[in-house]
């Protein structure tokens, strides 16, 4: 049996443990868990986390009007504030700084995907790091509850480009020795 949409490269305990996500929108949600190992240190992965404020990190032509997501770290983009705009239609909702931010979505991306929100978390991992990413969407009632499946399978094939994306990113950065 498959987890697909809702898991993606999560280990067990990543699927298991609880984020900020998960209490952020208010009643039932439907939960989707995707993570991915990065050979660098934490600190690196984190500072790529952090750039999802400057872009989406997915495919570009699609949720970025075709412009690039930048290739090189952004100053100031780490500094976070709540409030912030993060992945375009979401606004920063908590962190905690050099680990985990969670957004929720403005009302714009309400209107396009319902309630939302997202963690993205560095944690430590086997070979240097991992990300974690929980989404959760709003499901009570029929028709969120179909608009979650749906944003699941779409959110699957996005996500996974945007976490490969910035491990790439974090592992040419970890090799080079560019500074956090």
């Amino acid at each position: 049996m498959t987890d697909l949409p809702l898991v993606w490269g999560a280990t067990p305990d990543e699927r298991q443990r609880s984020y900020d996500a998960d209490t952020a929108v208010p009643g039932p949600v439907l939960l989707m868990t995707r993570a991915i190992g990065v050979s660098a240190p934490v600190e690196v992965t984190w500072r790529w986390l952090c750039q999802v404020a400057v872009a989406p990190y997915s495919f570009d032509w699609v949720d970025n009007r075709g412009r690039r997501s930048p290739r090189e770290l952004t100053p100031g983009a780490e500094r976070l504030e709540l409030g912030k705009t993060m992945a375009i239609v979401f606004r920063l909702a908590s962190f905690e700084d050099g680990h985990h931010w969670t957004a929720v979505t403005t009302p714009r991306g309400e209107r396009l995907f319902g309630r939302v929100a997202m963690t993205y978390a560095a944690e430590p991992g086997p070979s240097g790091s991992r990300i974690v990413c929980r989404i959760a969407a709003s499901s009570d009632g029929p028709l969120r509850r179909a608009r979650a499946h749906a944003l699941a399978w779409g959110d699957l094939v996005m996500m996974r480009k945007q976490l490969r994306t910035l491990r790439d990113l974090a592992e040419r950065d970890a090799r080079r020795g560019t500074p956090t």
